[in-house]
C-alpha cells in the first residue's frame, strides 16, 4: 500500500487521472468506477483530457461499484444515471460498454451473481476507482462486512444515509438498501485507487492505512492487496501518524515505477 499526501483535492484529480489515462493507453482496460463526490475532479479532469488531449475509452469497459435498490436506472439518483451524467456520456465509451446493477431486479440475489459472472467474463477489473465513508466503507461495505464478501445486497447503516441525503431532495428518499460489490470481489482487481479528501475523511484514512485489518473498518481490508494506491490531500492526512514516512519514500520514488 502506498501513501501520497498531496497538496490539494485538485493535485488528488490530477494524480488520479495520470494513473487512469495510464492504463486507458496501454490498451483495451477494464475500469471499476465510484460515484459520490470524491472521484468528481478527477472524471472532470479526465474529461476534458479526452477533449483536447485525445484520451479516448473506446476500448474500455467499465463496471460500477454499487447501486441503490428500489431505484430504477432513470432515476436522477441511481448510479446509472449519476455515472452517465458525470462521466461517461462525456467521453466515448461504447454503448454496450458500461455496466451496473439492476436495483430493480426481482431477485437481488441473482442479479449480484450475473454481476460477478460478467466482470469475470470481462477478465476482471484492470484499475478500480475508490473513495472511502467517514465510517471507513469502501462499496458500501458498511462496517462488520466481511471481508472476503462478493457482490450482495446491504442494509445501508444511519451514518451513510444521512451522508448521502444531500443528493435528494428528502431525507427519507435515501433508499434502505443496495447492491454493492463485496470487499472481496473489489479486492480482485488489479489496481486499487483509493481517493479522499478534507478532514471529514482522516479518521477513515487513517483507520484503513494505519489500524489492524479489521471489518470496523471495511476499507482496512485493502492492506491485504499487493497494489492499492492511496491519494489523499493534506487535510485527509491530517491523522496520520507516519506522514513524514509518506511523503519522503513517494518524493525520492523512480519516476519509472508509476504509482
Amino acid at each position: 500500500m502506498e501513501i501520497i499526501i498531496l497538496p490539494t483535492p485538485a493535485d488528488v484529480a490530477r494524480t488520479a487521472a495520470d494513473a487512469i489515462e495510464e492504463q486507458v493507453r496501454r490498451g483495451p482496460s477494464v475500469l471499476g468506477l465510484a460515484t459520490g463526490s470524491t472521484p468528481l475532479g478527477t472524471y472532470q479532469e479526465l474529461i476534458e483530457r479526452h477533449r483536447t488531449g485525445g484520451l479516448s475509452f473506446a476500448q474500455a469497459q467499465a463496471f460500477l461499484l454499487d447501486e441503490y435498490v428500489g431505484l430504477p436506472s432513470a432515476h436522477p439518483q441511481s448510479y446509472h444515471s449519476v455515472i452517465r451524467d458525470e462521466f461517461t456520456a462525456s467521453v466515448d465509451f461504447g454503448g454496450d460498454a458500461v455496466h451496473g446493477l439492476d436495483g430493480m431486479a426481482e431477485d437481488p440475489q441473482a442479479e449480484a451473481e450475473q454481476y460477478e459472472a460478467r466482470i469475470a467474463a470481462a477478465g476482471g477489473v484492470d484499475l478500480q476507482i475508490l473513495g472511502i465513508g467517514t465510517d471507513g466503507h469502501v462499496g458500501f461495505n458498511e462496517p462488520m462486512s466481511s471481508l472476503g464478501s462478493r457482490t450482495r445486497i446491504k442494509t445501508l447503516t444511519r451514518q451513510t444515509r444521512q451522508d448521502n441525503a444531500r443528493f435528494f431532495d428528502h431525507a427519507d428518499d435515501v433508499p434502505d438498501h443496495v447492491l454493492t460489490q463485496g470487499l472481496g470481489t473489489i479486492r480482485e482487481a488489479r489496481h486499487l485507487l483509493l481517493l479522499a479528501m478534507g478532514e471529514a475523511k482522516a479518521e477513515a484514512i487513517a483507520a484503513a492505512v494505519e489500524g489492524p485489518v479489521a471489518a470496523i473498518c471495511p476499507a482496512s481490508a485493502l492492506q491485504l492487496h499487493p497494489h492499492v494506491s492511496v491519494l489523499v490531500d493534506e487535510a485527509a492526512a491530517s491523522r496520520l501518524a507516519h506522514r513524514d514516512y509518506y511523503t519522503d519514500t513517494f518524493g525520492r520514488k523512480p519516476a519509472w515505477q508509476g504509482l
